[in-house]
């Protein structure tokens, strides 16, 4: 009970955050769309969902260690140069270029960078503009001319008609094409790829790549109404991508979307392991031989009490199991059927 209070609490303030976020951003709604309201409060519902689940998995007790040891191993100040170089390396090149899933193939690869990157350039275009941090205004007296405002100020102009303008005002178009591209690409291992086919669900597996592929193809029709259809249809085709886009927001905390929140605090295993791998390491009881650091097998040790697991030995090499090496318990183990066989 006292997790589930404090992971509400954490997801009320992080949404009165962003909410007030929203206002001061868009100084006091003077900026702010009115006819996007329904985006906007299904960001702050996700918001809370995903801070309540986030702390929620925060408090278990081999998440809780892996997240305050990473912090303090990374601000350690003898290790806090070579952890920002390890840490630049990791994002540019397991977090940029995906080198994580492209060990496991190339077409995974592939879908998964396509995905990942046109989110990202639709989450960096549509969130500013849905909550007002950024509007365009035409310059005073030359209508051929728009000014980015963020947060209110004035920032670059550009022509309306230049190809910069264009590059910007189809940011979305350009976002769904990758996505689109990234999503058959993943269907398509789904269906031919025997393995993945044999433990797919579909609400893990199959309704986020569908829900993707809407957002995306209605955001597209839209862009075909208006600019070629001349508004045809575009109240029902608004409506109808509001409804996919606002779906997949309330469906955030709770499906497969939610490791893209997960999977950045994978950065502080890499430096608890960094760390470790530099420090005093563990020597096993019965071999002698280094197996671990020292500091995991402390950590490890402490985890499994607060889960009430109990691995303490009587009459034994050591009195802790995890004083012990994997090969060493493997011979152990080996050794007492021995002995129970010859009973």
């Amino acid at each position: 009970m006292q997790e589930k209070v404090k992971a509400t609490v954490w997801g009320f303030c992080v949404m009165g955050l962003l909410a007030a976020a929203i206002v001061f951003g868009s100084r006091n709604l003077a900026h702010f769309d009115a006819a996007l309201v329904g985006y906007t409060f299904a960001v702050l519902f996700a918001t809370f969902g995903i801070t309540y689940r986030y702390s929620m998995w925060l408090q278990r007790p081999p998440t809780a260690m892996y997240w305050k040891r990473g912090w303090q191993l990374f601000l350690q100040p003898a290790f806090l140069a070579g952890n920002l170089v390890h840490w630049v390396r990791k994002v540019t090149v397991d977090f940029a270029f995906n080198r994580f899933i492209f060990n496991r193939g190339k077409g995974r690869w592939g879908a998964h960078w396509l995905i990942m990157w046109g989110c990202v350039l639709a989450t960096a275009i549509t969130f500013p503009l849905v909550f007002g941090w950024i509007h365009f205004q035409t310059e005073p007296g030359n209508l051929e001319w728009y000014r980015t405002y963020v947060f209110g100020f004035p920032t670059f102009a550009f022509p309306v008609h230049s190809i910069l303008g264009f590059l910007i005002f189809h940011g979305l178009v350009w976002a769904s094409f990758l996505v689109i591209a990234g999503v058959m690409l993943a269907m398509r291992r789904r269906m031919k790829d025997h393995g993945a086919a044999a433990v797919q669900q579909f609400g893990e597996d199959f309704l986020p790549l569908i829900l993707l592929f809407a957002v995306s193809v209605t955001g597209l029709m839209l862009t075909a109404s208006y600019s070629w259809m001349r508004g045809q249809g575009y109240e029902f085709l608004s409506l109808l991508h509001a409804i996919t886009v606002i779906f997949t927001l309330l469906w955030l905390p709770f499906g497969k979307f939610f490791h893209i929140f997960q999977r950045p605090a994978q950065l502080g295993v890499s430096f608890y392991k960094r760390v470790g791998g530099l420090e005093t390491q563990a020597h096993c009881a019965r071999c002698k031989e280094p197996f671990a650091s020292l500091l995991h097998v402390t950590d490890l040790m402490t985890v499994q009490q607060q889960l009430g697991y109990k691995y303490e030995i009587e009459n034994g090499p050591t009195d802790h199991y995890q004083h012990i090496c994997p090969a060493c318990r493997r011979r152990m183990l080996a050794i007492a059927q021995g002995r129970m066989w010859n009973r």
